[in-house]
């Protein structure tokens, strides 16, 4: 059977059917609708997947033209109909693949071709406010499951000839579709074809969404920190076209990829460039100093209780130790538990429908934070610091950052535990190399810091004013630099 999916069809519309049932075996939504078409009648074939279409457009622009055609057929190519997007192949596997596709198979006696046509109708889901990225200033539309759809939301923002898109597909089973969307005098060449060769190297049955995409052409896959951007925001991927960066789109998926991307800018918003950018440099320097406590605070607490205790203030000092004269446990395991517990809720709260999962965060937080300080297990003072453990690292915007801060804060308590601040100091200095050397499709991670390219610092910790921002960033390595004329004194 392979063998006649790899050849070409014949001229016998009887041979081209028994070929397609042979290949579409216990496949009850496949449809086989024969025609008598044109005068003099002549035989012709529907095929398509009746869950994959749009059954209004196969009945109003296909079968009742066809039905009611008068002139001569020929060839196929003769048949015409209102259809928006139609072609043409002698191929069974390009047929086949168009057939899984959502498209209609238009077979005729005598012709070896066959007219494939645009019917996609699949169910989907409306255009909706972002889950996870929500925004104050910014749009309320977020990107849904169907390629097709999030390329038109990326349309309405950069009607412009220099958005080029590249679609290929992934995977031996599924032939998932991805596209490339990028601006053609911005984007750096070098970087595209890298992209281009990680994606075209990936053979796998299928990708299901884009993170699997993600996982199988990054740069390093044994950091914890994330090489390229997901986002569902329309605005957000606008934004870093416009920047050099490519956007890769996963049919099927609602989110977008983007890449290169540097440390930076997982702590950037779209909120950050319409508020004033005071406000938008504070909210930054938050979100860093949030990133320091979400790793660092825990085993600051365990090392100044096991080895650095002078350095605390005698009063507080007291406070410490009657907090902690009923805890027969470490600091270590006293903190790791409670980690333990507040990531178990969360994950709870995640799996549960929405309403459930608040109410178990809230309740299973509180109940079991008292119950555990009142048992004696764990002191009043842990609890504070891991509720603001876990209030700093839901301040990191991105999620894929967030997570990989969560997973870092458990080796840093053991070294905590083990060497006090030597070992804390240690440790960030092993997260600061690391960051230096990674890279995302070949440019640094670390940059503009590491290399240090001071231009680029106008929108970084601090964000400018915008009118100050007239140069795209060195890091996404743009063939064109300037973004915006000189317009203000």
């Amino acid at each position: 059977m392979m063998n006649s999916i790899q050849q070409t069809l014949t001229h016998s519309l009887d041979m081209n059917e028994q070929t397609l049932r042979d290949y579409f075996t216990k496949t009850p939504d496949l449809v086989y609708c024969h025609l008598l078409i044109g005068e003099p009648k002549k035989r012709a074939l529907l095929v398509y997947l009746n869950t994959l279409v749009d059954k209004n457009s196969i009945n109003n622009n296909i079968i009742d033209p066809l039905l009611f055609e008068t002139k001569q057929i020929n060839t196929i190519v003769d048949i015409q109909l209102p259809i928006g997007a139609k072609s043409y192949s002698t191929k069974w596997e390009h047929v086949i693949q168009r057939i899984f596709q959502g498209e209609t198979a238009l077979l005729l006696d005598g012709d070896d071709h066959v007219l494939l046509l645009d019917t996609q109708g699949w169910p989907q889901r409306a255009i909706a406010e972002p889950q996870i990225e929500s925004s104050l200033k910014g749009s309320h539309q977020g990107f849904i499951e169907t390629c097709e759809k999030n390329i038109a939301l990326i349309r309405r923002y950069l009607p412009h000839q220099q958005l080029k898109i590249e679609e290929t597909t992934v995977g031996r089973r599924g032939h998932t579709s991805v596209a490339l969307l990028y601006l053609e005098d911005v984007t750096h060449p070098e970087v595209l074809q890298e992209l281009k060769d990680r994606i075209e190297q990936i053979d796998v049955d299928t990708v299901v969404n884009t993170g699997e995409l993600m996982q199988h052409i990054e740069d390093n896959p044994f950091s914890p920190f994330p090489q390229f951007l997901l986002t569902e925001r329309p605005d957000a991927a606008v934004s870093n076209l416009l920047q050099g960066r490519i956007v890769i789109i996963v049919d099927r998926s609602p989110s977008v990829m983007i890449g290169p991307m540097t440390f930076i800018t997982f702590f950037q918003t779209v909120d950050d460039y319409s508020t004033r950018w005071m406000i938008a440099s504070f909210l930054r320097l938050l979100r860093l100093l949030a990133f320091f406590m979400a790793i660092f605070l825990p085993s600051a607490y365990i090392a100044t209780l096991s080895f650095h205790y002078e350095i605390i203030p005698l009063n507080l000092l007291l406070t410490v130790g009657e907090s902690r004269e009923r805890v027969p446990i470490p600091p270590l395991l006293e903190a790791v538990l409670m980690e333990l517990a507040i990531e178990m809720l969360r994950e709870a709260g995640l799996r549960l429908p929405a309403p459930i999962g608040q109410t178990v965060g809230i309740v299973g937080g509180v109940v079991i934070g008292q119950a555990a300080v009142e048992a004696g297990i764990v002191s009043n003072i842990m609890v504070v610091i891991v509720s603001l453990t876990a209030i700093a690292s839901f301040i990191i915007p991105n999620p894929d950052m967030s997570e990989s801060i969560r997973l870092l804060r458990f080796p840093m308590m053991i070294i905590a535990s083990l060497f006090g601040l030597v070992g804390m100091a240690i440790g960030l200095m092993l997260i600061i190399g690391h960051l230096i050397s990674l890279e995302s499709l070949g440019t640094p991670e670390g940059s503009p810091f590491a290399p240090a390219r001071l231009r680029d610092w106008k929108d970084t910790i601090l964000r400018f004013p915008l009118w100050m921002m007239r140069t795209r960033p060195l890091s996404a390595r743009p063939t064109q630099l300037t973004r915006q004329k000189k317009f203000r004194k």
